[in-house]
């Protein structure tokens, strides 16, 4: 077979969205009457922006901060740093917290479950800062790996002052990062084990306190399972949430919105408009063979197959043309040794001519060099099937 191959399928995609992108962003502007100051829709598996009104302005954010406070607890959980079951002593310090809390005292002991619980339900102040001093030492240390993983996340207009949201200087963020940092939260499953969480309560608190999560979202908006709310009067009300309608998963932020009730109505309002307006298209999964059976010259074996080597995702306008072409190309030459994922070629997916993505093609296994015995092994095995 040819190592250049064009494959038409019927089943993928192309939008209007992906060639006139942010005038059609600009457009939508002038038509969905959004209040709060600053806002964001956009579609988790692409983070294609399907809506935005000033986006990258720096404002306070009050309690989303703790996206990035819980965002890095799961992280600790998932590097085997800290598991759900230790346990952590209260400090003076996390019990005074003021605003949002769970009434923790001072010298008590809960568990690093029960306190993300608090966070993720209740928004917690006092939980906040006791995980943050139990996964860092100290509040300040926290606030600094916060920081560095806004950096790492691409989060070029946001400033952490504390792992709370509590009013503070240079502490703020923007409807853009604040969607970038869910976006990465929404990666970990864990977080979905608090999240969806209505009522509940706080047994290991000495206070046996009540918990309702502040986002009621959760019970009244159909699919949606997360993610936080904040308000300060600094900061007007603030939401950062997420559905999922079938393989589809939307993302919505609004800041400084003038009441409670408004930015939960904007919420749902960008999110209805996505759910109608757009479908995810599941292209290729990581790993999927795109190419088999091809030649490695001088390996102790002969063949290999080519992977994708990340998930291929679209998201599409309801009703638009789902033909797109995907052509192979491997490497002229493939020679042992080889790793597995090396590159060994790549993959182009066009539409009309135009580039729509590129990845890599690679290996689906370790190929050795082949030494003098393995050529007379396959020398003799040749002629046995003589």
């Amino acid at each position: 077979m040819k190592k250049n191959l064009s494959i038409c399928f019927i089943l993928v995609l192309f939008i209007f969205y992906v060639f006139t992108g942010f005038s059609y962003v600009s457009a939508m502007q002038n038509n969905m009457d959004i209040q709060s100051k600053s806002a964001i829709l956009m579609d988790y598996e692409t983070g294609t922006i399907l809506y935005e009104k000033n986006p990258h302005e720096k404002m306070p954010i009050a309690s989303l901060n703790k996206i990035m406070t819980i965002l890095l607890a799961i992280e600790a959980i998932n590097d085997g740093k800290i598991s759900l079951n230790d346990t952590v002593q209260i400090s003076e310090y996390a019990a005074s917290m003021g605003g949002s809390q769970v009434f923790l005292h001072a010298g008590e002991v809960l568990t690093v479950d029960s306190l993300l619980k608090a966070i993720v339900v209740a928004s917690g102040n006092d939980a906040s800062v006791a995980i943050a001093e139990k996964i860092a030492g100290s509040h300040e240390a926290f606030v600094s790996r916060m920081n560095l993983r806004a950096k790492e996340l691409g989060m070029r207009n946001t400033n952490f002052a504390n792992a709370t949201g509590l009013p503070a200087e240079n502490n703020y963020s923007t409807a853009y990062d604040v969607a970038l940092m869910s976006q990465e939260l929404l990666k970990h499953p864990l977080f979905f084990r608090w999240s969806t969480i209505w009522l509940d309560t706080l047994d290991e608190s000495s206070n046996k306190t009540e918990l309702t999560n502040t986002n009621r979202l959760i019970r009244f908006y159909d699919g949606a399972d997360g993610l936080k709310t904040g308000s300060t009067q600094e900061a007007g009300y603030c939401l950062s949430a997420t559905a999922k309608r079938g393989n589809m998963r939307l993302l919505a932020v609004v800041l400084n919105a003038p009441s409670s009730k408004v930015r939960f109505s904007e919420s749902i309002k960008m999110l209805d408009y996505g759910f109608a307006n757009y479908e995810i298209i599941h292209v290729l999964k990581k790993d999927q063979i795109i190419k088999d059976n091809i030649f490695v010259s001088g390996g102790k074996e002969e063949r290999i197959n080519g992977l994708a080597s990340k998930n291929v995702n679209f998201l599409i306008r309801s009703g638009e043309s789902k033909e797109f072409e995907m052509e192979v190309s491997l490497n002229d030459k493939i020679n042992a040794p080889l790793k597995k994922g090396d590159k060994i070629g790549t993959l182009v997916l066009t539409r009309e001519g135009q580039v729509l993505e590129t990845i890599d093609i690679v290996s689906d296994r370790d190929v050795g060099r082949a030494n003098v015995f393995d050529y007379f092994k396959k020398i003799f095995y040749n002629w046995t099937r003589k």
